[in-house]
């Protein structure tokens, strides 16, 4: 098997995908043919709860999905290639928020409400366990290295763990006055973000450093707001940096995208 490939564990299964069309078609943009949209429909993988959650493997054949109210089946992997899909946790391990894949390492990185299990997939055994010391965990991003994570929490943080110094938080952020309900690392430079739903957007320097012995520096640099309160009370949903450029996205419950530059 390819390194960082997922395989199913012990008492796990393997779930076949459905190559028919849903029975609900995709919705029709404006002046597009129904018949168009639908043929744009590549593949059709059922979930038994609603989808929170996804991400991709790396190498790209791979994604994630997290359904919360799943039970054993809250994190299932997908296989593009084969169309297949594998349940790899045979048990529930509480309610999962977010999991995400290590960038270069075979790891799963599966964050339920109070703390974050990092998993190997090709020994198919539990790594270590990450405290967050957070009430409710909410959203996660690992940074490019692959050394250091954040996570954020609905209780108003964003905590940033140094995998190679502790599993304890390294450092705790508090830029926000509601909830964060998501966080983003930028892939080339020392930047990362948070999005609340105070509707504010925080952009922050994070420096790592080669030198193990020097720790990481965390800095806020500038709040973003752009955003107006949804008619749910919710602010910003997301948060997303362009994979290049120093550009920043987020969209909130107001139905707007922004980008920042």
């Amino acid at each position: 098997a390819a390194v960082g490939a997922p395989v199913a564990a012990a008492g796990a299964s393997v779930i076949e995908w459905c190559h028919e069309r849903p029975a609900s078609p995709p919705s029709v943009r404006a002046g597009r043919p129904p018949n168009e949209a639908l043929s744009s429909l590549a593949l059709a993988v059922p979930h038994a709860k609603a989808v929170r959650q996804l991400a991709w493997h790396p190498r790209g054949d791979y994604l994630c999905t997290v359904v919360p109210d799943g039970g054993a089946k809250a994190v299932l992997l997908h296989q593009i290639s084969r169309r297949v899909s594998q349940q790899p946790f045979a048990k529930s391990k509480g309610r999962v928020e977010a999991a995400l894949f290590h960038p270069s390492r075979p790891q799963l990185f599966v964050a339920t409400q109070r703390e974050v299990r990092v998993y190997d997939l090709l020994k198919q055994a539990l790594l270590k366990k990450l405290s967050s010391d957070v009430q409710w965990i909410s959203s996660m991003a690992i940074h490019p290295g692959g050394d250091n994570l954040i996570i954020g929490s609905y209780d108003k943080r964003v905590v940033w763990f140094d995998l190679d110094l502790s599993a304890k938080p390294y450092q705790a952020l508090r830029s926000h006055t509601l909830g964060v309900r998501a966080v983003a690392f930028h892939s080339t430079l020392p930047l990362f973000a948070s999005a609340s739903d105070d509707l504010g957007v925080q952009v922050y320097h994070g420096q790592v450093y080669d030198d193990l012995s020097s720790n990481a520096t965390l800095v806020p640099l500038k709040r973003l707001e752009a955003h107006s309160t949804g008619p749910s009370g919710l602010g910003v949903m997301e948060c997303a940096f362009h994979p290049h450029q120093p550009w920043l996205f987020s969209c909130g419950a107001d139905g707007a995208v922004h980008l920042y530059t």
